[in-house]
């Protein structure tokens, strides 16, 4: 049995979340704009199942497709939203569950660093696969439960401040969101984010 742990749909890509997951992924990458669909299960095998479904029903594009030791991710994107939503559809169909049999996501841990010293920023950019955090800007975290709706998180704090993405990690037992920016940018950015997870429907059992 497949368990859905993420169903999350971008309808409009945001230009640095783009970027972004261009510098991780090795399919073909999304621009700005494009429709994205993000798909996690268990077990992680299977979604190379899943993604055959997704290609051979509909003109998407894959970006990414990964599998660690308990989960798969997939990624598909198009310019056409009515593409994104009928591969969504069709790799619902091939594991019999709907959209709400997703988890609904859960907020791990979410904290804003006020004025980040220049030491830590350092730390920071090393590990990055986004913009680099520069000293004194505020910096927020957001750990999310499935992993990849931390990409849901990100698109959603692009959307509502002028923020700059750091990094973002959806794949393993939690995402993580990495978020720079001025303390009043950075705070509508945060609520903004965790509106999306409180908005997105789904059962709260694992």
């Amino acid at each position: 049995m497949i368990n859905l742990r993420t169903y999350a749909f971008l309808d409009n890509l945001q230009p640095q979340l783009a970027a972004q997951i261009g510098t991780t992924s090795r399919g073909f990458l999304p621009v700005e704009g494009v429709a994205s669909l993000w798909v996690e299960i268990a077990p992680g095998i299977s979604i190379h199942r899943l993604l055959d479904t997704a290609l051979k029903s509909t003109r998407v594009r894959p970006a990414t497709i990964a599998v660690e030791r308990a989960f798969g991710v997939l990624e598909v994107h198009h310019e056409d939203q009515g593409e994104v939503r009928q591969a969504g559809e069709a790799i619902l169909r091939g594991i019999e569950r709907e959209e709400n049999d997703r988890m609904k996501p859960r907020v791990v841990s979410s904290q804003i660093i006020r004025s980040v010293e220049s030491y830590h920023t350092q730390l920071i950019n090393r590990t990055r696969y986004g913009s680099m955090i520069k000293p004194g800007d505020s910096l927020y975290i957001l750990e999310t439960e499935p992993a990849a709706y931390a990409i849901l998180a990100a698109n959603e704090a692009e959307k509502a401040a002028n923020i700059t993405h750091v990094d973002v990690k959806p794949i393993g037992a939690f995402g993580r969101l990495y978020l720079s920016g001025s303390e009043a940018e950075i705070d509508a950015a945060a609520a903004a984010a965790e509106r999306s997870m409180d908005a997105t429907s789904g059962r709260t059992e694992s």
